[in-house]
């Protein structure tokens, strides 16, 4: 078994898009992520980084910035064949340093993974203990009004 090639993280660019949507597409199918267009790419590509190894892009990740209280990590996803070489934790860590360099107050991640969140050092709950709830607006659970 050879060694995995080593790679780089960089800030993402226009043209890395095509190829960004290409890996994202499989975990797109899995219900892993939400589905994404060009557009929606384009619109993350300001704090977006990709991984790349030997000139070819092998894993994304973007940091939406709300405000200066919170980011989300967003689409993070590996291609086939490049998974457990630690690229998924480098391509977040390189959203944290963003989120830093931003002096974003709060992160959050949204995950079929949790073990690997966490990992990153990611947890259920912030420090003071606040916690974040979902509602689907379009889910016919939601109160009448």
């Amino acid at each position: 078994m050879t060694s995995p090639q080593p790679s780089i993280i960089r800030s993402a660019r226009r043209d890395d898009i095509p190829t960004i949507l290409a890996i994202i597409q499989p975990y797109i199918e899995d219900h892993i992520l939400i589905p994404r267009s060009e557009q929606d790419l384009e619109k993350l590509l300001p704090h977006g980084f990709v991984a790349e190894s030997q000139g070819e892009v092998i894993g994304f990740v973007a940091l939406e910035i709300y405000s200066s209280k919170l980011g989300e990590i967003q689409c993070l996803a590996v291609a086939d064949g490049h998974h457990q070489q630690g690229l998924g934790k480098q391509l977040v860590t390189a959203c944290i340093q963003r989120a830093r360099e931003e002096k974003v107050w709060e992160l959050l991640a949204i995950t079929s993974s949790d073990t690997f969140l966490r990992s990153c050092g990611f947890d259920y709950s912030l420090p003071d203990q606040r916690r974040a709830l979902f509602l689907r607006p379009d889910n016919s659970r939601w109160p009448a009004e």
